[in-house]
């Protein structure tokens, strides 16, 4: 039986984290997106229509909730490690997080950034960020994760960071699977041809590779070279048109790119071929996110159990003792 839960959706693009939520037996009861066309592909799904800048919006309008989720932008930090409190985060989009976290008070959080977070600052980025959770009270862990080990023929690695008001939990991260999906089963029988690249594209890319792989996505690095693997590199909003490309023929659909974030096909698509694309690449690995999620709220319950078990003992005891003294 799903555990029922309330969770808010910040910096929610076109609802990954929602998607996730909801599959564990979430409600949403916020949303905030600052991108007009993002908003639209929420509202079209999920029937919410989004707040819009979330530095305009006062943490007291914010319904309570259980769950705060986010994938918040990774803006440089000003000022980091100077000992200034909260002061050094403040003008970061991070500090909206911090100021909703301080006023509302969920129980936990699942938040999510590119990998390079880990390093930014020689790590220091980091390190402050974990500095005020701290400093709100929260139990806080962190891990990179790639979406190829839950289920996603998609390279696309991220620093996930989990925590929990209650400091007696011990949160285990969510196992790897066994396999991901083959890419075949993603992909799209039937391709308009506006997909296709050019003959000039197609002989360059010959030229320079072949691929083992059948199909496999051939990946053009900022070198200029050329590789290709039976899964795709991670998706990215500004990347140049032909990054992707599919047997070395074409670029990926919409509909492709929403599957390799885990996507269902019922998801609608709304917005035009190229905010499909950058929506996608903003996009957090659905089944990744799903299964952090879901070893947050088993953590919770078993953390529960035990106090309630141990509860109870300690009372047992008392009484066999109060008898004993009898």
């Amino acid at each position: 039986m799903q555990q029922k839960f309330t969770f808010i959706d910040l910096f929610a693009g076109i609802g990954g984290f929602h998607t996730a939520a909801v599959r564990n037996g979430g409600e949403c009861v916020f949303a905030s997106e600052i991108d007009s066309h993002a908003q639209a592909a929420y509202f079209a799904n999920y029937g919410i229509q989004p707040h819009g800048d979330i530095t305009q919006i006062d943490a007291s309008n914010i319904p309570d909730h259980d769950l705060l989720l986010g994938g918040f932008p990774c803006q440089p930090f000003s000022i980091i490690g100077k000992g200034q409190g909260f002061d050094d985060i403040r003008g970061t989009l991070f500090f909206d997080i911090v100021r909703i976290l301080q006023a509302k008070r969920p129980q936990a959080f699942v938040l999510e950034n590119v990998k390079r977070l880990a390093s930014h600052h020689k790590g220091k980025t980091l390190a402050r960020i974990l500095d005020a959770l701290d400093e709100l009270g929260y139990n806080t862990s962190w891990k990179i994760l790639n979406a190829l080990d839950y289920g996603l023929p998609q390279k696309r690695e991220r620093v996930i960071l989990v925590g929990f008001l209650d400091h007696t939990i011990n949160f285990f991260w969510p196992e790897k699977v066994a396999q991901y999906i083959p890419l075949a089963h993603l992909l799209e029988q039937t391709v308009d041809e506006k997909h296709f690249v050019s003959q000039r594209i197609y002989e360059k890319r010959h030229a320079v590779h072949q691929s083992q792989y059948q199909p496999g996505i051939w990946h053009e690095n900022k070198s200029g070279n050329v590789a290709s693997h039976p899964y795709s590199c991670a998706l990215r909003a500004g990347a140049s048109y032909n990054y992707l490309l599919v047997d070395g023929k074409r670029r990926l659909t919409p509909r492709e790119m929403l599957r390799l974030q885990g996507f269902p096909d019922t998801f609608e698509i709304v917005c035009s071929d190229t905010q499909t694309r950058k929506q996608a690449g903003n996009a957090v690995p659905v089944p990744m996110i799903q299964a952090v999620i879901q070893e947050v709220l088993c953590t919770q319950t078993k953390t529960k159990k035990q106090q309630t078990q141990n509860k109870y003992r300690a009372v047992s005891v008392g009484r066999v003792s109060q008898l004993s003294y009898l």
